[in-house]
């Protein structure tokens, strides 16, 4: 595919900056994302907690919602931004902290809009490279391993076929690096690497010493995809608690990846409703953020629910 950072990402003209703010946010894809955060933010799935975790989602060819600098997932609250600064940013090799916070601050389509969070640069990334709805959390599974010397082993194979089903034939792991505009390089390196040699979207980013990514078409995608790295990872931390994992054997996980009958039940999985879409409310701040010429973005406080 031999895709570079610089012609892989979309290179909006000046005069559509002034136009976006005033295109309606898709009210059902807001919601689901909200409820995707909530989702993520419940300290009962051990996934976050406080203000760790972020999710966005892209909502036209240069922009993307995604979580507000701060928030926890529990209760979150979304700032609209334009794609184009934060990819910039990540093609200026002298960019430093001060750049990076009047990124941040530039790319809100409401300048009253909280700042986005750090992460965003992660998030533009990923949404850029084939991703639509991106969800990172730190769940305490994964960081069990990929906090210690056996971090390998989270990649180091299938260990059974439902992981390959919803995470794909191989994940990306990444050493601990600096969140932010050194994590968001690194992160397009490595799915640009990926998108060449295997031509599919990478569903998972693990992160060491840190958490995980998931890279999904839907927020319905995104969850599975979590669910199941957390199931992974926890079966992974009982096989190395009483030995060694045994992998799968990479014929019988080739064959899994591309049998008719999975790609099926890929296919049902994902045409399936997303689970409490219709109770997830969205609680604008001044106005409904959700009609065109709303004055604010951040459009993500919830409402009580499950």
């Amino acid at each position: 595919m031999n895709q570079t950072p610089t012609d892989a990402h979309p290179q909006p003209e000046t005069a559509l900056f002034d136009a976006v703010a005033t295109e309606p946010l898709p009210a059902e894809l807001v919601a689901e994302l909200a409820s995707l955060a909530r989702w993520m933010g419940d300290g009962n799935r051990e996934l976050a907690v406080l203000g760790e975790g972020n999710v966005s989602a892209r909502t036209g060819a240069h922009r993307m919602l995604v979580k507000a600098s701060g928030t926890s997932l529990e209760h979150a609250t979304f700032v609209e931004v334009r794609l184009q600064p934060l990819l910039e940013l990540l093609d200026a090799p002298d960019a430093d902290d001060t750049d990076v916070q009047r990124a941040l601050l530039d790319s809100r389509l409401d300048p009253t809009a909280p700042q986005p969070s750090v992460e965003s640069l992660l998030h533009a990334a990923a949404l850029t490279h084939g991703a639509n709805v991106v969800a990172h959390c730190h769940p305490q599974s994964v960081n069990a391993i990929g906090c210690s010397d056996r971090a390998q082993a989270l990649v180091g194979g299938a260990l059974f076929p439902d992981q390959i089903v919803v995470l794909g034939r191989e994940q990306i792991l990444l050493p601990y690096v600096d969140p932010g505009l050194e994590l968001g390089r690194r992160a397009r390196t490595a799915i640009l690497e990926f998108l060449d040699r295997r031509d599919e979207r990478p569903r998972v980013i693990y992160l060491g010493n840190h958490g995980m990514v998931a890279l999904a078409e839907s927020c319905g995608e995104a969850r599975r995809i979590t669910q199941m790295a957390d199931k992974t990872a926890r079966i992974l931390r009982d096989c190395l608690a009483v030995g060694s994992p045994r992998y799968l054997p990479d014929h019988l996980a080739d064959r899994i990846h591309t049998r008719p009958d999975e790609a099926l039940r890929r296919q049902a999985l994902a045409a399936a409703p997303y689970p409490d879409a219709d109770q997830a409310q969205v609680v604008p701040d001044r106005q409904d953020a959700t009609k065109p010429g709303a004055i604010r973005r951040d459009v993500g406080r919830l409402s009580d629910g499950p």
